[in-house]
């Protein structure tokens, strides 16, 4: 059962390398020249170069120029001298390190062509290779696989490759949750290094029970189980990575000698006159465990630790949050911080917290935010207005005796925009229906002589005159309707037009505005 489930899920995964030539029947690997094959291996690496976007040459090292002699270009080196050094490698190792033209380019490539990109992958082997070997050790898997994410991803956990795959181990989506790495808006565990590291060990010792050698492991890691399948059935049954090379997929062939390449570059580097730059990386951690809600900024600012080493430590988080909640989440900091964050931990997840995040409503009441209730319809009877040259909605609201408010909540208009023709609902009382449902068939006139009012400029009395039934507001020096209107929810600047007889917007310091009703 256990094998029928990994043919179904494992073939998911997918990587981008794509190098390497044509299909041929050739079983072999000797015929190939090494131009061809260093053209190959360039290829190769510069399908990792698109995965990592320069952002770690940005952001985590510091260069120094390498020193570099001529006379040790790999092109000066005897293959006896490579023969050596690998068979002097393979004493400790479990995955045997066979050498030809194609692993003599991807040699090349490392200690040649980009010596620079190896001078970075050696300076963060210091971080991320024991996380490697202490996860390989615990699962008894061979200690050298811990050089398959330096030819996936260049260590980078940030790289992403065009097919979506993501992390040090680039896994794609689905395969990442078949092996239990959250991915959401907030997190994504394939760039977690430890995490992501024993979803691959689960991965690759799934693979092992089906193949049983090590390099047909990591082709299926490449390309998938079914492809891998499909070229042994291809080569009558053979199951050695080498002779059915030229059957599995072009992108996959180049993927053993990079892996032997890289393998050779990181062991022999001095050989070559390559010098590892240093990553801006503290070595020496500790991880927090994070049950609330957190910013890096709050951290970054209590703490005086510059946010970029957080992210460094901590790619696995997306938006720079650690989103808490429901379950516990990790952060990875420099050691020598470890006790200011315990003891200051109060201020550090108080400082600037309504900034950085707001209460995610469970329930929503539309009012508390608008300040608007509509008027209730219960009891009242639906008439219909249409819109004639000249209306206004001011006009139309003092004529059936309806607030601005509500005009605009039944008929769902945006501002004060209508048009001529338009037909408005308008909600009455049914005991005075009879009043209003003429209204429609008005003149003008007529319908501004049943208003309760009539226009006027006059302004408003300030000291006399006071209705006590209603509310009023005194102006004061900077006020505006639309500030005024803002003091009383469910009032517009064009209610308060209306009700005080207002032809513009003009008020002054001292003037007496009725608001609204009281009660």
């Amino acid at each position: 059962m256990r094998g029928i489930v990994l043919t179904a899920c494992l073939v998911i995964f997918t990587n981008i390398w794509a190098v390497g030539e044509g299909e041929s029947n050739d079983t072999t690997v000797t015929d190939v020249s090494y131009k061809d094959a260093l053209a190959e291996a360039e290829q190769f690496m510069n399908r990792l170069d698109d995965k990592v976007s320069g952002w770690y040459s940005d952001r985590a090292f510091s260069y120094i120029d390498t020193a570099f002699n001529d006379s040790t270009s790999i092109a000066n080196v005897p293959d006896s001298v490579f023969i050596q050094r690998l068979k002097k490698l393979s004493e400790e190792t479990v995955i045997e390190l066979p050498f030809n033209e194609r692993v003599k380019a991807h040699i090349a490539v490392y200690t040649d062509k980009k010596r620079a990109v190896t001078s970075e992958i050696l300076g963060l082997t210091d971080y991320y290779f024991p996380i490697f070997e202490e996860e390989l050790d615990k699962a008894g898997l061979p200690i050298e696989l811990k050089y398959m994410p330096v030819i996936e991803s260049a260590l980078k956990p940030r790289a992403f490759s065009r097919a979506g795959a993501s992390g040090l181990w680039q896994f794609v989506y689905y395969t990442g949750k078949q092996y239990h790495l959250n991915v959401n808006s907030y997190v994504d565990e394939r760039r977690d290094p430890r995490k992501s590291t024993q979803a691959a060990i689960k991965y690759l010792s799934d693979l092992y029970d089906i193949y049983q050698d090590w390099y047909l492991v990591i082709a299926a890691y490449n390309c998938g189980p079914g492809n891998v399948n499909k070229a042994i059935r291809r080569s009558g049954g053979k199951r050695d990575y080498w002779e059915i090379y030229y059957r599995l997929p072009r992108e996959t062939r180049g993927y053993v000698p990079a892996f032997i390449g890289a393998m050779y570059a990181l062991n022999y580097y001095k050989e070559h006159h390559i010098i590892p730059v240093k990553a801006n990386i503290p070595m020496h951690t500790d991880t927090l465990i994070i049950q609330e809600p957190l910013h890096f900024d709050q951290v970054s600012a209590v703490l005086n630790v510059p946010e970029e080493v957080l992210k460094e430590l901590n790619p696995q988080y997306r938006r720079d949050i650690i989103p808490g909640g429901s379950k516990s989440y990790t952060l990875t900091v420099p050691v020598s911080v470890t006790g200011q964050f315990v003891e200051l931990q109060d201020s550090i997840f108080n400082y600037k917290d309504d900034i950085y995040f707001s209460e995610k409503r469970e329930t929503v009441d539309p009012t508390a935010s608008s300040g608007y209730v509509p008027s209730s319809i219960a009891g009242k009877t639906k008439l219909y207005y249409t819109v004639k040259s000249g209306d206004n909605l001011g006009y139309i609201a003092d004529w059936y005796d309806v607030r601005i408010s509500d005009l605009r909540y039944w008929n769902n208009i945006y501002r004060n925009l209508i048009r001529v023709g338009q037909r408005l609902v308008v909600f009455v009382p049914t005991s005075q229906k009879n009043k209003y449902v003429s209204i429609n068939q008005m003149s003008f006139a007529q319908k501004q002589g049943t208003a309760s009012y009539t226009a006027s400029t006059a302004p408003v009395q300030t000291t006399t005159g006071h209705d006590p039934d209603y509310i009023y507001y005194k102006v004061r020096s900077g006020d505006n309707l639309w500030l005024i209107a803002r003091k009383f929810p469910g009032i517009s600047s064009d209610d308060i037009k209306r009700l005080n007889n207002l032809t513009s917007n003009s008020i002054s310091p001292g003037q007496l505005l009725k608001i609204k009703p009281k009660g």
